[in-house]
């Protein structure tokens, strides 16, 4: 992997970790195209420093919240700060024992075939389209709305399904606002990533030997400042009720994934 595919990937992440296009999926796809040779330990140390960056672009993002929540939660009340924290818990379960039971099945779906990222792809794009379709209200995400929206995120393991897309998407469909929606969504997130970080770190299966640290450290600050415009922008989009959009994106580029998938 050189310079540029550095970049590319990287911009690829930063965007797409927010944008309701899915991030895994688009990763996929552009490995392919890039004709990616890495082996799988030189691989997984790079998505681990792209998703590394992503995650703080989202805490400097939602710096002022995270402050809140951690200035709630050391008054040690059942305040809204410790009743936030609770959903987010709760809504990373379901991503946690999917995750820990069936690690090597979710593993296969990397690295193969690009049709099966552009079928999902194309489901995100429905979740998109319905979701752009309801009202908006003031409605706050509730316990019972967080536990629903963890297994959206847990289905979102799946390369092609967008993490942000089917966690709003369902959150919006449950009747919860939807700009409150995007910011349970980034937020929740937050600890799954650095926990998934630090689960590959302590694995043994990084290797950092021939590595172009050159080639990381540009990964990560094209996915990092990606990552500060795509969190803005998607609060924005949410808002305005602009998903429809997206929802034609991934249409496109699944059935294009799809196609591809012959030739490459």
């Amino acid at each position: 992997m050189d310079y540029l595919d550095a970049i590319i990937l990287g911009i690829i992440q930063g965007f797409t970790e927010f944008l309701p296009v899915s991030s895994s999926g688009h990763l996929e796809i552009g490995k392919a195209i890039l004709g990616d040779t890495s082996v799988p330990e030189e691989s997984l140390l790079f998505t681990v420093i792209l998703h590394f960056a992503t995650a703080l672009s989202t805490i400097v993002v939602f710096r002022k919240d995270i402050i809140e929540i951690i200035g709630g939660l050391l008054k040690f009340q059942w305040n809204d700060e410790t009743q936030f924290s609770v959903k987010i818990v709760l809504s990373m379960l379901p991503a946690v024992v999917i995750g820990l039971l069936f690690e090597s099945e979710l593993e296969s779906f990397f690295g193969g075939s690009i049709a099966f990222v552009g079928a999902m792809l194309i489901v995100t794009a429905i979740l998109l389209w319905l979701a752009d379709r309801a009202k908006n209200t003031g409605k706050p995400v509730t316990i019972k709305d967080a536990i629903i929206i963890g297994v959206a995120q847990a289905v979102a393991m799946l390369p092609g399904i967008s993490r942000s897309g089917a966690t709003i998407s369902t959150s919006v469909l449950l009747g919860n606002d939807k700009t409150k929606a995007a910011r349970f969504s980034f937020l929740m997130v937050v600890p799954l990533i650095f926990g998934k970080i630090a689960k590959d770190l302590l694995s043994g299966e990084i290797t950092t030997q021939s590595t172009n640290f050159g080639v990381l450290g540009i990964g990560f600050i094209s996915a990092f400042i990606c990552g500060l415009i795509a969190c803005t922008w998607m609060i924005s989009l949410v808002k305005k009720s602009k998903l429809r959009y997206f929802s034609i994106y991934c249409i496109i580029v699944g059935v294009i994934a799809i196609v591809a998938n012959f030739y490459i």
